[in-house]
């Protein structure tokens, strides 16, 4: 079963078309190495708990938006190479230093497939 990478982070909504388009060179370049897909979904129902959510997980602001992303990959060890030549690509050398939302505030890890149907 496949390896996941999963990302949660606020972006500002004034941004979030240069968060697309940051996206969509980052999603052609992963893909272009090799992982099986990449998503970027935008927060459309998801409400500011009274303990835990995804807004909070991001310490989300009144005008920003969460966005949760995923990334698949044949297996562990293909995922760590793949990232190795996507971090190593000049095409994504200045995206996180000029990232169109606050990077200290993304959640991100990599999870094995416990089950998929």
């Amino acid at each position: 079963m496949a390896y996941v990478d999963g990302f949660v982070v606020a972006v500002p909504r004034q941004n979030l078309k240069a968060y697309e388009d940051m996206a969509r060179l980052a999603g052609t370049v992963w893909k272009e190495h090799g992982a099986l897909t990449y998503v970027e979904c935008v927060g459309d129902d998801v409400p500011y708990g009274e303990l835990t959510s995804f807004p909070r997980s991001v310490q989300a602001k009144d005008d920003e938006v969460v966005v949760f992303s995923w990334i698949t990959y044949p297996s562990r060890q293909e995922r760590d190479a793949i990232n190795a030549k996507v971090m190593a690509d000049p095409r994504l050398k200045d995206s996180m230093t000029s990232a169109p939302f606050d990077a200290k505030r993304m959640i991100y890890g990599g999870f094995t497939t416990l089950m998929e149907m």
